[in-house]
């Protein structure tokens, strides 16, 4: 038979306090609700620079409708270009308003919203209470990063659309007509502007997960968009450099207008394909820095 003693060391088990769990964890707390996506998604929705940079979105097609309205049309020298066809109907508005909103405007878009999200609540000094509510570190970064992400794709959608209306009731709804002079009818071309946005979205996440790093790095808003669009810009100077060879394949950016082999009688698929790889392998690398140095760091902001 057991001891007296094995029944008192049997015996003596502390019971959890009132209110928590057999973990020690407070009754009904689950990591998983804390920070709720939607509730993430309307903070983001009430800060000022989400709303100026979507508001900013929708008026910008209708600019470039009144510089076209306003401008007097010089004859094309040498090939045509998404330019000299930018008013030939919808289509080529949308393609036009894109084409020139890849290089930069874009960028900076996605930079805003990822490099911003973790750093900006450094900066207001409310890091350190979501922490304390608590919200797991790796939690909170997941939610910062999907709504950052997801403000970015709807971005990137808001603006070819509204471009695409802007551009039927200006100039039309007609085929789209390529620089290479082939016409691609509306069944055709509207399957091709949704291959072309889809890819867009793939190549500037390498953006969003870049200026979402140098944000949980830095804890300077400013900076990590700033830093973001900076190495891209960098990435893109060097691209530029011929000397470099088949080096400048390995560039991120390198592949940022391959979306315009969409435009062709039949999509040419290696280099977008290309791109997208060099893109998610950046940012699986980018993010796993992220998450590294987030999840060791002494957060006193």
């Amino acid at each position: 038979m057991p001891s007296r003693g094995t029944h008192e060391g049997l015996d003596h088990v502390e019971a959890p306090p009132p209110g928590h769990g057999a973990d020690g964890a407070a009754g009904g707390y689950a990591s998983r609700r804390t920070l709720p996506f939607l509730v993430e998604v309307r903070r983001q929705l009430t800060r000022r620079r989400t709303q100026l940079t979507l508001g900013f979105l929708v008026v910008l097609p209708f600019l470039l409708v009144a510089a076209f309205k306003a401008g007097d049309p010089e004859p094309g020298r040498g090939a045509p270009g998404l330019v000299d066809v930018a008013t030939a109907g919808a289509g080529n508005f949308t393609l036009f308003t894109l084409f020139v909103a890849t290089g930069f405007l874009l960028v900076v878009v996605f930079a805003l919203f990822a490099g911003d999200t973790v750093a900006s609540e450094a900066s207001w000094s409310s890091l350190r209470y979501l922490l304390a509510s608590p919200v797991p570190r790796a939690h909170l970064l997941t939610r910062k990063l999907l709504v950052a992400l997801a403000y970015s794709f709807f971005a990137l959608a808001l603006l070819p659309a509204v471009a695409y209306l802007a551009g039927g009731l200006f100039f039309g709804w007609g085929p789209v007509t390529t620089p290479l002079g082939t016409s691609l009818p509306t069944s055709e071309a509207l399957p091709r502007l949704l291959v072309i946005v889809g890819y867009l979205a793939v190549t500037l996440v390498f953006v969003s997960t870049l200026g979402f790093v140098i944000g949980v790095w830095t804890d300077a808003p400013l900076g990590a968009v700033g830093g973001a669009v900076l190495l891209v810009i960098v990435s893109n100077i060097l691209d530029a450099v011929t000397a470099l060879g088949r080096w400048r394949e390995v560039l991120p950016t390198h592949y940022s207008y391959a979306w315009t082999d969409a435009l062709g009688p039949t999509v040419a698929w290696e280099s977008m394909a290309r791109g997208a790889m060099w893109s998610l392998a950046y940012s699986t690398v980018l993010l796993a820095a992220a998450w590294w140095h987030f999840l060791r760091k002494d957060v006193v902001s």
